[in-house]
Protein backbone atom coordinates (compact mmCIF):
# COMPACT_ATOMS: atom_id res chain seq x y z
CA UNK A 1 0.00 0.00 0.00
CA UNK A 2 1.43 3.48 -0.99
CA UNK A 3 1.79 6.18 2.08
CA UNK A 4 -0.81 7.85 3.90
CA UNK A 5 -2.31 11.00 2.13
CA UNK A 6 -2.78 14.24 4.16
CA UNK A 7 -6.55 13.37 3.77
CA UNK A 8 -6.20 10.33 5.54
CA UNK A 9 -5.27 11.74 8.94
CA UNK A 10 -5.34 15.30 10.75
CA UNK A 11 -3.02 18.11 10.12
CA UNK A 12 -1.57 17.35 13.28
CA UNK A 13 -0.41 13.87 12.75
CA UNK A 14 1.87 15.73 9.99
CA UNK A 15 4.59 16.32 11.85
CA UNK A 16 4.96 12.71 12.48
CA UNK A 17 4.21 11.52 9.13
CA UNK A 18 6.74 13.86 7.55
CA UNK A 19 9.98 11.86 8.89
CA UNK A 20 8.81 9.00 7.34
CA UNK A 21 9.86 9.07 4.03
CA UNK A 22 9.74 4.68 3.02
CA UNK A 23 7.38 4.23 0.40
CA UNK A 24 5.99 0.86 2.42
CA UNK A 25 4.83 0.70 6.44
CA UNK A 26 6.69 -2.33 7.31
CA UNK A 27 10.15 -1.41 6.03
CA UNK A 28 9.82 1.53 7.93
CA UNK A 29 9.18 -0.22 10.80
CA UNK A 30 11.49 -2.78 10.46
CA UNK A 31 14.35 0.31 9.72
CA UNK A 32 12.72 2.13 12.98
CA UNK A 33 14.33 -1.01 15.45
CA UNK A 34 17.74 -0.36 14.27
CA UNK A 35 17.53 3.22 14.40
CA UNK A 36 15.83 3.13 17.68
CA UNK A 37 18.61 0.95 19.19
CA UNK A 38 21.20 3.05 18.17
CA UNK A 39 19.06 6.09 19.24
CA UNK A 40 18.91 4.47 22.73
CA UNK A 41 22.26 3.47 22.93
CA UNK A 42 23.55 7.09 23.42
CA UNK A 43 21.56 7.20 26.22
CA UNK A 44 23.77 6.89 29.19
CA UNK A 45 22.72 6.75 33.06
CA UNK A 46 24.20 10.04 33.49
CA UNK A 47 21.17 11.51 31.40
CA UNK A 48 18.48 9.20 32.24
CA UNK A 49 16.90 12.00 34.80
CA UNK A 50 18.10 14.93 33.19
CA UNK A 51 15.59 17.51 31.63
CA UNK A 52 16.73 20.44 29.52
CA UNK A 53 14.99 23.14 31.11
CA UNK A 54 12.74 23.34 34.11
CA UNK A 55 9.44 22.06 33.95
CA UNK A 56 10.47 19.87 31.01
CA UNK A 57 9.94 16.05 30.87
CA UNK A 58 13.18 13.73 31.86
CA UNK A 59 14.74 12.05 29.85
CA UNK A 60 13.34 8.92 31.19
CA UNK A 61 9.97 10.46 31.15
CA UNK A 62 10.22 11.53 27.46
CA UNK A 63 10.92 7.18 26.59
CA UNK A 64 8.01 6.72 28.97
CA UNK A 65 5.92 9.49 26.96
CA UNK A 66 6.87 7.78 23.45
CA UNK A 67 6.05 4.00 25.11
CA UNK A 68 2.82 5.54 26.09
CA UNK A 69 1.71 6.89 23.01
CA UNK A 70 2.94 3.78 20.84
CA UNK A 71 1.00 1.48 22.95
CA UNK A 72 -1.99 4.27 22.61
CA UNK A 73 -1.35 4.42 18.41
CA UNK A 74 -1.15 0.66 17.95
CA UNK A 75 -4.56 0.36 20.59
CA UNK A 76 -6.64 2.70 17.81
CA UNK A 77 -4.48 0.89 15.04
CA UNK A 78 -6.20 -2.20 16.40
CA UNK A 79 -9.81 -0.54 16.74
CA UNK A 80 -10.14 0.32 13.46
CA UNK A 81 -8.43 -2.27 12.21
CA UNK A 82 -11.33 -4.21 13.35
CA UNK A 83 -13.84 -1.68 12.64
CA UNK A 84 -14.42 0.12 15.58
CA UNK A 85 -17.16 2.76 14.58
CA UNK A 86 -17.03 4.84 17.85
CA UNK A 87 -14.39 7.40 18.38
CA UNK A 88 -11.86 6.57 20.62
CA UNK A 89 -10.60 8.95 23.05
CA UNK A 90 -7.51 10.97 22.88
CA UNK A 91 -5.06 11.20 26.04
CA UNK A 92 -3.47 14.36 27.78
CA UNK A 93 0.26 13.58 27.43
CA UNK A 94 1.38 16.06 30.26
CA UNK A 95 -1.31 13.96 32.47
CA UNK A 96 0.24 10.74 31.57
CA UNK A 97 3.69 12.04 32.35
CA UNK A 98 3.19 13.23 35.65
CA UNK A 99 1.19 10.27 36.99
CA UNK A 100 3.77 7.60 35.19
CA UNK A 101 6.44 7.68 38.11
CA UNK A 102 9.81 6.65 36.59
CA UNK A 103 11.91 7.28 39.11
CA UNK A 104 12.01 3.72 40.62
CA UNK A 105 12.86 2.73 37.19
CA UNK A 106 16.20 1.62 35.54
CA UNK A 107 16.74 3.42 32.35
CA UNK A 108 17.73 -0.05 30.77
CA UNK A 109 14.47 -1.46 31.63
CA UNK A 110 12.45 1.29 29.72
CA UNK A 111 14.71 1.26 26.62
CA UNK A 112 14.09 -2.75 26.59
CA UNK A 113 10.38 -2.19 27.41
CA UNK A 114 10.25 0.57 24.33
CA UNK A 115 11.92 -2.28 22.22
CA UNK A 116 9.63 -4.89 23.04
CA UNK A 117 6.34 -2.42 22.08
CA UNK A 118 7.92 -1.71 18.76
CA UNK A 119 8.18 -4.95 17.84
CA UNK A 120 4.77 -5.88 19.07
CA UNK A 121 3.55 -2.78 16.87
CA UNK A 122 5.72 -4.58 13.87
CA UNK A 123 3.60 -7.81 14.11
CA UNK A 124 0.34 -5.94 14.38
CA UNK A 125 1.15 -4.05 11.23
CA UNK A 126 2.98 -7.40 9.81
CA UNK A 127 -1.15 -9.15 10.18
CA UNK A 128 -3.01 -6.49 8.50
CA UNK A 129 -3.22 -6.55 4.16
CA UNK A 130 -3.62 -3.33 2.49
CA UNK A 131 -7.32 -3.64 2.86
CA UNK A 132 -7.34 -3.26 6.85
CA UNK A 133 -4.58 -0.76 6.47
CA UNK A 134 -7.14 1.65 4.48
CA UNK A 135 -9.81 1.59 6.92
CA UNK A 136 -10.60 4.60 8.91
CA UNK A 137 -11.92 5.15 11.64
CA UNK A 138 -12.58 8.03 14.42
CA UNK A 139 -9.91 8.69 17.21
CA UNK A 140 -9.82 11.67 19.34
CA UNK A 141 -12.88 13.52 17.18
CA UNK A 142 -10.92 13.14 14.06
CA UNK A 143 -11.22 10.31 10.67
CA UNK A 144 -7.68 8.65 10.88
CA UNK A 145 -6.70 5.48 8.64
CA UNK A 146 -5.31 2.50 9.94
CA UNK A 147 -2.16 3.28 7.78
CA UNK A 148 -1.87 6.86 8.64
CA UNK A 149 -1.54 5.65 12.40
CA UNK A 150 1.06 2.83 11.51
CA UNK A 151 3.13 6.08 9.58
CA UNK A 152 3.00 8.19 12.55
CA UNK A 153 4.12 5.49 15.20
CA UNK A 154 7.43 5.47 13.51
CA UNK A 155 7.46 9.74 13.28
CA UNK A 156 6.87 9.89 16.69
CA UNK A 157 9.47 8.28 17.90
CA UNK A 158 12.10 10.15 14.73
CA UNK A 159 10.38 13.29 16.27
CA UNK A 160 11.66 12.28 20.10
CA UNK A 161 14.78 11.21 18.90
CA UNK A 162 15.53 14.42 17.30
CA UNK A 163 14.57 16.09 20.49
CA UNK A 164 17.08 13.69 22.37
CA UNK A 165 19.90 14.65 20.28
CA UNK A 166 19.18 18.55 20.02
CA UNK A 167 17.90 19.69 23.52
CA UNK A 168 19.14 16.61 25.55
CA UNK A 169 21.98 16.07 23.88
CA UNK A 170 22.41 12.75 23.73
CA UNK A 171 23.85 12.52 20.43
CA UNK A 172 26.87 14.20 21.71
Amino acid sequence: MARPQANDYPAFYETYISLVPEPNLLQALQASVHEMRQDLSMIGLEKSDYAYAPGKWTVKQLLQHAIDTERIFGYRALCIARGEKQSLPGFDENAYAELADVSRRHIKDIKEEFLMIRHSSIHLFNGMDDLTLGRSGISNGKPISVLSIGYAIVGHWRHHAQILQTRYGTGD
